[in-house]
Order: C-alpha cells, then sequence, then structure tokens
C-alpha cells in the first residue's frame, strides 16, 4: 500500500493503539517529534521503531526540530545543548572558513544524535533572513541578515547533515524573514516589492533550491497572491518555489494546526495539496485531527512520490568524523555571543 501525502505528530512518549492502528492503515509518510515525545534515548528510540513497524518499512521520514539556540526538542542531559544559527553568522563575520567549518560540525554533531536514535530528518537549516523590526520568532535562529551568508552557512548545516546520515530542510520557503507576526499565532502580511524579496529573501532558497526536502512558510505575500498564504497558493507553489527560485526536492508544509491558517485539517490538507505541496504537515497529535488529515491526504503519488524517492535516496552511512575537533570548533562559535534566551517559540507548533 502507498504512503499517504502526511506527516503527523503523535501524543506522548509511545504511540498509543489507536495512533499505531491509524498509522497502520493509513501510512503516512513521515512522524515528526515534539518535546512531548521525548524522554531519554532508549524511549525514542522504541517511538521511533514502533512507527516504523506500524508503517510496515523503514523507509519512511522521522523528524524533528534541532536546530540548536530556542528551537531544540532533545535537550540535555540526554543530548548537547548546540548555539544557535546566529553564531556561526557572527564567527563567519570574522572569519569565513572558521564560520563553515563550525556551522558544518555543529550540523555534523546533531546529526550523529538523531542517526542513533533512528531519526532520519532534522528540519533545519533555518534560511530566512531577518529584516530590521521583523518579528523575533525568527530571531537568532537566523545565520545572518546578509542573504549570501545565509545561503553559504544553510549550504554548510546542509552538508553536515548529509553526511552525518540525516535528511535537512530548508526552511521558511519563500521567506519569513521580514513578518512583523509570529505565524504560529497570526498570518504575517509581507507587502513589499518582488525586486525587493529577489533581492533578499528568496536569494538562500535559491542558492540552496537542490535541498532534498523543503518547508513552507505560512506568509501572505500580496504581490503574489493577495488572498492565499504562500502554503495555499498555487501561484507562489509553482510560479515562485517551483518555477522561480527552482526548488526540486519535496516540499512539505509548516504545522497546519498554526493559527496563520484557517480551516479544518482536513480541508487544510485538501487545500495545500492541491496548492502544490507535496506533503501536509500536521503537528498537534491530536487523535480526532490525526484522524481527520489522514482521511484527506491524497495517496503519495506522481512527481511527488519521486520527490520522496529521491529525498531517501540522499540517505548513507554516516562518513567518519572526529567528534573532538567537532566541538571545539562548536565551541569557538558559541563564544561569539551570548544567544537568546527564553521558551523555544516554536513549542506549540
Amino acid at each position: 500500500m502507498a504512503f499517504k501525502a502526511f506527516i503527523s505528530g503523535c501524543a506522548t512518549t509511545a504511540l498509543t493503539k489507536a495512533e499505531r492502528d491509524l498509522f497502520a492503515e493509513t501510512r503516512p509518510c513521515g512522524l515528526i517529534l515534539f518535546g512531548r515525545n521525548v524522554g531519554n534515548p532508549g524511549q525514542v528510540q522504541a517511538l521511533v521503531s514502533d512507527f516504523k513497524s506500524a508503517v510496515g518499512t523503514e523507509d519512511v521520514l522521522v523528524l524533528v526540530d534541532q536546530e540548536g539556540g530556542r528551537v531544540q526538542r532533545l535537550r540535555p542531559p540526554y543530548w548537547r545543548a548546540m548555539p544557535p544559527a546566529r553564531c556561526f553568522g557572527d564567527l563567519y563575520a570574522k572569519d569565513r572558513e572558521a564560520g563553515k567549518r563550525a556551522a558544518f560540525a555543529a550540523a555534523r554533531l546533531m546529526a550523529a544524535e538523531l542517526y542513533d536514535l533512528g531519526i532520519n530528518v532534522d528540519c533545519t537549516p533555518c534560511i530566512d533572513v531577518p529584516q530590521e523590526g521583523a518579528h523575533d520568532i525568527i530571531g537568532d535562529r537566523a545565520f545572518s541578515t546578509d542573504p549570501e551568508v545565509v545561503g553559504v552557512l544553510g549550504r554548510a548545516v546542509m552538508d553536515g547533515m548529509l553526511a552525518g546520515g540525516v535528511l535537512p530542510v530548508i526552511k521558511h520557503v519563500p521567506g519569513h524573514g521580514r513578518a512583523m507576526a509570529d505565524s504560529h499565532k497570526s498570518l504575517p502580511h509581507i507587502d513589499v516589492s518582488k525586486e525587493a524579496l529577489e533581492a533578499v529573501d528568496f536569494r538562500p532558497f535559491h542558492a540552496l533550491r537542490d535541498a532534498p526536502l523543503a518547508m513552507t512558510a505560512h506568509v501572505l505575500l500580496p504581490v503574489y497572491d493577495a488572498q492565499n498564504p504562500a502554503t495555499l497558493s498555487p501561484a507562489i507553489m509553482n510560479e515562485v518555489i517551483r518555477g522561480q527560485l527552482g526548488l526540486t526536492g519535496l516540499i512539505m508544509t509548516d504545522d497546519i494546526g498554526m493559527k496563520a491558517l484557517s480551516g479544518t485539517p482536513g480541508d487544510l490538507t485538501r487545500a495545500v495539496i492541491a496548492g502544490g505541496c507535496d506533503v501536509a504537515l500536521h503537528c498537534s497529535g491530536k487523535f480526532d485531527e490525526m484522524v481527520d488529515v489522514a482521511a484527506a491526504a491524497p495517496a503519495l503519488s506522481g512527481l511527488s512520490l519521486e520527490r520522496f524517492d529521491r529525498a531517501l535516496a540522499c540517505l548513507g552511512a554516516p562518513e567518519p568524523f572526529d567528534e573532538a575537533e567537532a566541538l571545539a570548533l562548536v565551541s569557538e562559535a558559541a563564544e561569539t555571543r551570548v544567544a537568546q534566551v527564553g521558551p523555544d517559540p516554536t513549542v506549540q507548533a
């Protein structure tokens, strides 16, 4: 039986019988984990194994948001605390090669931890380009305010993840950096010219257009579509993201449960697929919503299935690396600034 075109969350640290039965019956193409799903390494390994058993294959996506800084689902004491992306941008400003090496090293270290758990997708790098006055939902999750630097360091993180046997996800296409609102809570309107978007926001995504996986931004770009958020917009998905930016990988939505979007989970699932996304991402772990999404999602087929298969084909055995050297490089980057502190801004995603 084919996979369905959705990635699901689950409620807690182990699958319930109802969740397991739903996954066995509907075969989502992925499972995404949040802090509520994480206890200790053995528990996470068991949860991942149970999901793979339910869908009947190892060749499925298991995702987590492990960026470093404020957005880390896996935290001490079992997993390392990693610095935010901006630290690598700050180091790059002082020493370009050191910045690139440190970004690669951080990704390679995180990939090693994920690989050991059976997690094969990390929803990083965040390659948004924040602008002055924008909401701090992105903030130090971004490498820099310079789109060229963002592209260079995003590439280093992509390469580090792939070297560790984990797929990276570039996000949030076509760009969340200018947003004056948090799309977890409301729909940001980014009312600027095409020229402004092309000069800044779009550049890192075009530079990393060969990424195996990408995640959309729930933002309104009136210059392209005054009615529909990017995630729901055929014009933006097909003409801008696939056409102008040239993304070739599997594109998943950001969480369709975020308040930037309105509608039932099932209706939104149908709408995002119709709009041009390959896969709907639903994160809440609320069972009635999971059932709604599963019923609405079509089979993963055609170009979307080809992109899924190409992404899986990028997974290989981790390449050897010097862990001590990698830790030293990351420590150098971490010393460049004091990271923002506070709660994870995406924890409800």
